[in-house]
């Protein structure tokens, strides 16, 4: 007999508490890591303190700290009690999960020509200001990312992980990073059959996957753990990336930081919009066409877009694959092999990544 599943509200409120504590615990080890790197790279001159000082900017400036969360979660989730040594260390990586985040962010954000991130200039932005130049600007972007990579991997290697489960995490980390590479490829080039394979390689596996697995490894998790964490991660993780392609469109830029109909004006392979380009007439198909990938695309012209993936119903069928995929990740929280505290924060975490508005 499987285990009764949580109630959502108790769920919902076990994982805010977490999140909040894994916050508090993350800023400032962030921040501690960030400073010790501007240290280092000022005796080089003010070029290269630029990048690091995005790499910060970018860092700091309102992330959600999900993912140190999410390997709070699946530590959680393999052992009864985590120990306070293990707690500290699960912090640490969190860090490195952060900067592994800016990393991704950083190149994301210059491949899309995007403006802004958390409501405020994205790397290439700032940093063409800074230089003085769009050419240096990027450039300079593609170093910062790449620095953020390296901080996150040193970090992560300074660790004082257990040598019986050093290679596994260590594999972990570089296994979140390569199918990410993938997934932001497919995406890239537009050309995947379907884009819930670019969903499942460039977010479930370093958003949710990535973190949860790292966090049970640490731990010892076993095998079984392991696997009823996967079971969950890749139809949560694709859950969180439908619901980002509608905050990516329809969100309220006060609340998202980027400009409503962003994922449109970037051209983005969406489910929402091949959806849409599924059942649309050709008359409005011109009128999406007029804003994708349009970044001067008119007020009006983006407002009749909107109202069209609301109206041929694309919107809504988003919505229910979200809702189908949040049922597939509920199933998988039952296992037998996940702590009854851990199904609880799984299942709170399933609502924070699947409901949210940001």
């Amino acid at each position: 007999m499987q285990p009764a599943l949580p109630s959502p509200k108790k769920s919902s409120a076990a994982f805010t508490a977490l999140l909040g504590q894994v916050q508090r615990a993350t800023e400032p080890r962030l921040l501690r890591a960030l400073g010790q790197s501007q240290r280092d790279a000022a005796r080089y001159g003010s070029e290269v303190s630029a990048i690091v000082n995005a790499v910060q900017s970018l860092s700091t400036r309102g992330g959600k700290r999900l993912r140190p969360a999410l390997a709070l979660v699946g530590a959680l989730a393999a052992v009864d009690v985590v120990d306070p040594a293990d707690r500290n260390l699960l912090a640490e990586v969190g860090v490195a999960l952060e900067l592994l985040q800016t990393y991704f962010l950083i190149h994301d954000d210059w491949m899309d020509e995007d403006d802004e991130r958390r409501g405020g200039p994205t790397a290439h932005v700032e940093l063409a200001r800074t230089l003085g130049g769009t050419h240096l600007g990027a450039c300079s972007a593609i170093l910062a990312g790449d620095l953020a990579q390296s901080l996150a991997l040193g970090h992560f290697a300074s660790l004082p992980i257990k040598k019986s489960r050093l290679r596994a995490s260590l594999g972990c980390f570089a296994e979140m990073q390569t199918a990410a590479i993938y997934g932001q490829q497919l995406d890239v080039v537009g050309r995947a059959p379907q884009p819930e394979l670019t969903y499942e390689l460039k977010t479930a596996s370093y958003t949710v996957r990535g973190p949860l697995r790292l966090g049970a490894l640490l731990v010892g998790g076993r095998a079984r753990t392991l696997q009823a964490l996967d079971q969950f991660s890749l139809p949560a993780g694709v859950a969180f990336q439908l619901r980002d392609d509608l905050i990516g469109v329809f969100g309220d830029p006060a609340r998202t930081g980027k400009p409503q109909g962003g994922d449109l004006t970037s051209g983005k392979n969406t489910y929402l919009l091949r959806r849409a380009l599924q059942s649309v007439s050709k008359k409005d198909e011109s009128a999406l066409r007029r804003v994708l990938g349009k970044k001067n695309a008119s007020r009006a012209q983006m407002e009749r877009a909107l109202s069209i993936l609301v109206e041929n119903g694309a919107r809504d069928a988003t919505e229910h694959r979200i809702a189908e995929l949040c049922e597939d990740a509920r199933s998988a929280i039952a296992s037998p092999a996940l702590t009854a505290r851990g199904r609880t924060l799984l299942a709170g975490a399933l609502s924070a990544l699947s409901e949210r508005s940001a």
